[in-house]
């Protein structure tokens, strides 16, 4: 029996994409480097900031420079996290109906802890009271630390946890924390991708999570 669900939050819970392109390319007009488009800067999202800005710069950039536009990237983005991003339709009845059904919720993420915490408060406070966002203290996704610090902070088991994200990160993260992945189509990666990766638990909309579980 599931009891808890464990979420991504980019690409899953949150639509993003747009707040942090703008970030990425702020970051590289302000270093002198060429904007990147929508989708280049999709498919880099997922590991973290430092991979992020690691494949958004050109090639061959120096590490100290890669360091100064992330500095950059990080300052802009915390400054603009909310500006156009929000939930994806149907997210916020969904939780409200796992909530009503006394499913335990965690969001894990290998953004920022800062903007997680910020996010989680500002869209899912009242339904999402744990949040695990990148920082010292656990190893990024796919090491299954953040989902294993979230699990111990409900008091949950693998046993009765699942995993839900939208990439190929949190299929490995799910795979490597021992709990069962529902990927969503919605967010970062699509079905095809999704697909040729061996996921075999694919959702296409938040209402279908309450049917899967």
């Amino acid at each position: 029996m599931i009891t808890t669900v464990i979420f991504d939050l980019d690409g899953t819970l949150l639509n993003t994409l747009q707040d942090l392109a703008d970030s990425v390319n702020f970051s590289l007009c302000a270093h002198n480097f060429p904007k990147r488009s929508l989708s280049e800067i999709r498919m880099f999202l997922g590991n973290g900031y430092k991979y992020l800005i690691s494949h958004a710069v050109p090639e061959n950039t120096s590490e100290s420079k890669i360091a100064e536009v992330l500095d950059t990237f990080k300052s802009y983005y915390q400054e603009h996290c909310f500006d156009t991003t929000k939930p994806y339709a149907g997210i916020w009845e969904m939780l409200q109906e796992l909530k009503k059904k006394g499913i335990k919720m965690a969001i894990v993420s290998n953004k920022g802890n800062d903007a997680v915490q910020e996010l989680t408060q500002r869209f899912f406070e009242e339904l999402i009271p744990i949040a695990v966002g990148e920082s010292a203290k656990v190893r990024r996704k796919p090491s299954p630390d953040t989902v294993w610090a979230a699990m111990q902070q409900l008091g949950s088991e693998k046993s009765e946890s699942v995993y839900v994200g939208d990439s190929e990160v949190d299929f490995e993260t799910a795979k490597n924390a021992g709990i069962p992945c529902i990927s969503c189509s919605w967010g970062f990666r699509d079905e095809t991708f999704l697909q040729e990766i061996g996921v075999t638990t694919i959702i296409h909309q938040p209402a279908e999570l309450l049917t899967s579980l």
